[in-house]
């Protein structure tokens, strides 16, 4: 018996384990055999009867992602999905002070300049500081849930000190960290919508 043709389509905004379900179950909706899925990638059977490109970009449209045409694009998307899980890695007490350079570059398999340099021309803002914008959204929901310390949500996002964590905070949100958490109302947002 021969094996089945694949076709790799490359997906944005997808980032999370629910994202995966969501895509799986579309795909199969449109009548899709979904062989492999995973953050970013989904590999289906090449059936030219089912495979509408046009159909499936509505379809990740509506459930908020978007089709990925070109190779530079799939790397950026690739960074911001190691990153997210990186920093959601938290939960779990993963030790996350790690060199972000040497891990993208053994992740991606390319040269931390080269992606350094592409991510800083699509995205309009460096590597280092979307890592600052992923940790203080992680901050905040680490506050709200109110289960740990400032200090212990320090030590777990690889701050140097509570001060250096404080003052990024409230260089990003222009609140406390303290203050941030007295507030009724809790201004965050989404680790996969951060730009």
């Amino acid at each position: 018996m021969q094996a089945q043709e694949t076709i790799n389509i490359y997906i944005k905004n997808m980032v999370c384990n629910r994202c995966i379900k969501v895509v799986r179950e579309e795909f199969e909706k449109l009548g899709l055999v979904v062989k492999n899925i995973q953050l970013g990638e989904v590999e289906v059977v090449n059936d030219e009867t089912k495979l509408n490109m046009k159909k499936i970009g509505d379809v990740l449209v509506t459930n908020g992602f978007e089709l990925l045409d070109n190779k530079n694009s799939r790397i950026i998307e690739k960074i911001k999905v190691l990153l997210i899980n990186l920093i959601s890695s938290v939960d779990s007490g993963k030790d996350i002070n790690i060199s972000i350079s040497k891990y993208l570059a053994e992740e991606t398999g390319l040269n931390y300049h080269y992606l350094s340099t592409l991510f800083s021309s699509l995205e309009g803002i460096t590597i280092e500081k979307y890592i600052i914008h992923l940790k203080i959204e992680k901050v905040k929901e680490l506050l709200v849930y109110g289960e740990l310390t400032l200090s212990e949500i320090s030590f777990r996002l690889g701050y140097s000190s509570v001060q250096h964590l404080s003052n990024q905070f409230k260089k990003i949100t222009g609140l406390t960290p303290s203050y941030f958490k007295s507030l009724k109302s809790k201004n965050r947002q989404a680790l996969d919508s951060i730009h």
